[in-house]
């Protein structure tokens, strides 16, 4: 039984009023202005406005607005104006009151965030593409206004994702994807390191619950041996740290759940072998901004006094902040135990941007700092992004995540100018960097004073000047050699005007076939028919079209002169290609209607399945998946890593299903890549100990060898996942193997 149905209305409204003050008396411990008075009158507004609403939880609906409040306040470290918005930031939503009354009763700006806020309620993303894409350049769009909107939603997304054990299974693999694949790097991106963090882990534990428990299990228990080795490697630092008179913190921070699971998952290794499992970080005291430099060098050279330094893993995030405000020194030393060890340097003021962000301290409490510039710039790479008239949804979030994910580096103009692009950026960046005029009329670049081509990859400290000639015009294959968000966008504006006509063209060819077809051009439909040709845009596959590079009718005839379906069938089978194309395998049924409120239970046997394969990411029985509604009506099973898979949780969420394999008694086939010393026989040796030893059904086998290497795939029948890790494992055994290990589209 719920425990909030054994309360009393008066137990009721004293733990909200407890929850209440345990609130304000954070923000009351804070440096902002203290308008108490302000709050509770927003607080009384909100409780009177969703009287009588619960959760899903059972609890009172006026609990989550609170705890928003709290997040906003002790997390993120915002004040009374943001504070306000939180508690009322569903108000307008859920409930007759509007913006007008909002701004009535607390003044233009609480109702101006409030009223952003509700634009984007109900998460980022849509059921549908094109609805997501809009919802999502609402967010941007009040974000580039004013930054405390996506502060607060990202307070609002924290706490829906600390109490989703209460949803259903699809709703927590759509919220739980949403969260990792645009909220945890906008959280990154705005320097919200402690938000970031649990905002991945807890999608993490979601998705993934059996990998989640056994990685924390493991943590606990090398927690001693952990503590033991930190505490040799930190002692002689701690007394060089007490000698030079510093007042400090020092702690060794573990790496989170998440973030394990990515280094074992990314190199293919066991928990044990992951040795940067801690960072020590020194957290220092200092009343005097610019001597914070001087002090984190000195601490510096006292640590490479006792410990070897790697030369390739110093960041100097001081002289070179990240886009999100994060300064700090990091260097990696050799501990005793033989094991490199990183150490992060920070001044008391440097963790507080590097835990909660300085996007709270934006033109509200501290003025217009250099971080606040930085902050500045990003927002306005976003807002160019924006500016593109015509974004479709899928091309839109693309563009958009590069911004998001994005390492940096930095390069100067000929008069020396600081230019910041993302890591990997080409002379062509820099370039629509500077202008977007002059990005369509570049031809080439002087790296160093050295003449380079547009496609030249550039690195920090690099001196770049950019060359054009006007009679250059901007090139659809430019888009393969962009890194940046900002210089891809303006390619894409140039790219439309030039070819706007031809565009047009291609678009009503499209439309008329379409037409004729009777089928709807929905996104889903172009993205598909984008795939299809292999084409990377909207614009592109209209400008074939319209170019006559590309023929639907030519195509159409070759295949039947009389039915133009049969393209849009062929289409329609990407993503859902699967062992039924084979006359011997399994026939496929779907039941008529799929409860996606339920778990599906997967049935696969030799003579009937329930689902599809996804070819994309090869799932076998044992992985973490996810059914998928696709167009035929059919469930398409995922695994919950794929790429393609994100892309769905994230934009078609009423179409996802939590799924289980419990009536599944039928063999998968498993891609097993081997790389080993290519000696005489250890072919054969392989193929002789997997098929007569291990008695396995083989059903392909590819090797190339290079010099003194060989790398081996090969396809083998298993029942499911630890058949794979088994054998993998008992591989790796033979003499001269160096690794054996599952190949995904991931991997």
């Amino acid at each position: 039984m719920n425990m909030q149905a054994l309360l009393t209305q008066d137990e009721e409204d004293r733990m909200i009023e407890e929850e209440f003050q345990s609130m304000l008396q954070g923000y009351l411990k804070s440096n902002h202005r203290k308008k108490v008075e302000i709050i509770e009158r927003a607080f009384r507004f909100a409780k009177k406005a969703h009287g009588g609403i619960r959760r899903r939880s059972g609890e009172p609906y006026i609990l989550h607005p609170i705890a928003v409040a709290k997040i906003a306040s002790q997390e993120i470290g915002l004040g009374s104006t943001s504070i306000c918005a939180a508690l009322l930031h569903d108000v307008v939503e859920d409930t007759e009151y509007t913006v007008e009354d909002i701004e009535q009763h607390f003044g233009p700006k609480i109702a101006e965030l409030v009223s952003g806020l509700t634009k984007i309620s109900g998460g980022i993303f849509g059921d549908k593409a094109s609805l997501q894409a809009e919802n999502f350049r609402k967010l941007l769009l009040t974000m580039s206004q004013d930054i405390r909107v996506v502060l607060i939603k990202m307070a609002d997304r924290l706490h829906n994702m600390r109490t989703l054990g209460s949803m259903a299974p699809n709703k927590q693999f759509k919220i739980a994807g949403e969260t990792l694949y645009i909220y945890a790097p906008l959280a990154h991106r705005l320097g919200l390191f402690n938000i970031k963090t649990e905002l991945e882990d807890l999608s993490f534990k979601y998705e993934h619950p059996a990998t989640y428990a056994q990685i924390e299990q493991q943590i606990r228990e090398t927690e001693e041996c952990r503590n033991h080795v930190y505490e040799n490697f930190s002692a002689p630092i701690l007394a060089r740290l007490n000698d030079m008179g510093l007042e400090y913190e020092a702690k060794a921070r573990v790496k989170s759940v998440y973030s394990i699971w990515r280094k074992m998952t990314t190199k293919n290794i066991p928990f044990e072998e992951v040795y940067d499992l801690y960072a020590m970080r020194i957290i220092f005291k200092c009343d005097d901004p610019e001597k914070e430099k001087d002090i984190c060098w000195n601490i510096y050279s006292r640590i490479t006094d006792i410990y070897k330094l790697h030369p390739e893993r110093t960041r100097d995030w001081i002289n070179n902040p990240k886009a999100n405000g994060y300064r700090a020194l990091h260097l990696t030393v050799m501990g005793p135990d033989g094991n490199w060890v990183e150490v992060q340097i920070r001044s008391e003021r440097m963790d507080e941007v590097a835990e909660k962000g300085f996007a709270a301290h934006w033109k509200y409490k501290i003025g217009e700092g250099e971080e606040e510039s930085e902050l500045k710039a990003w927002l306005g790479t976003i807002k160019d992004i924006l500016d593109d008239p015509n974004p479709n949804a899928i091309d839109f979030l693309g563009t958009l995540k590069l911004n998001l994910f994005a390492s940096q580096i930095s390069v100067f103009t000929p008069k020396g100018e600081l230019i910041t692009l993302p890591a990997g950026a080409t002379v062509l960046d820099m370039a629509f960097e500077l202008h977007s005029q002059l990005g369509p009329k570049c031809i080439a670049g002087k790296v160093n004073h050295k003449l380079v081509p547009l496609s030249h990859v550039l690195n920090s400290g690099d001196q770049v000047e950019i060359l054009t000639s006007q009679s250059q015009t901007p090139k659809p294959e430019w888009a393969d050699i962009l890194k940046s968000a900002k210089a891809r966008s303006r390619l894409q504006i140039a790219l439309r005007r030039q070819q706007a006509p031809i565009i047009e063209k291609g678009q009503e060819i499209l439309n008329k076939f379409l037409d004729d077809a009777e089928v709807k051009g929905t996104n889903e439909v172009i993205t598909k028919m984008m795939a299809f040709y292999h084409i990377p845009t909207r614009d592109t596959l209209y400008y074939k079209l319209g170019a006559e590079e590309i023929s639907l009718e030519g195509y159409i005839l070759k295949d039947s002169p009389k039915t133009s379906p049969n393209l849009l069938k062929k289409i329609f089978r990407i993503g859902t290609k699967n062992k039924s194309d084979d006359k011997s395998a399994p026939k496929i049924i779907t039941p008529e209607k799929i409860n996606t409120k339920e778990i599906y239970s997967l049935r696969y046997t030799d003579k009937e399945q329930n689902f599809v394969f996804a070819p994309c990411c090869q799932p076998i029985k044992g992985d973490d998946v996810m059914g998928f509604i696709n167009d035929d009506g059919n469930v398409e099973i995922h695994t919950l890593t794929c790429e393609h898979a994100q892309v769905l949780k994230a934009t078609y969420g009423s179409r996802i299903v939590a799924t289980d394999w419990e009536n599944v008694k039928n063999s998968f086939c498993a891609e097993i890549e081997i790389t080993g010393l290519d000696r005489r026989g250890i072919l054969m040796e392989v193929t002789h100990f997997i098929s007569a030893q291990l008695n396995m059904d083989m059903r392909s086998l590819h090797i190339d060898t290079e010099k003194e290497m060989f790398h081996c795939k090969l396809k083998v029948l298993v029942s499911d996942t630890s058949v794979v890790t088994d054998l993998c494992k008992k591989i790796k055994t033979i003499d001269g193997i160096l690794s054996a290990q599952r190949h995904t589209e991931q991997s």
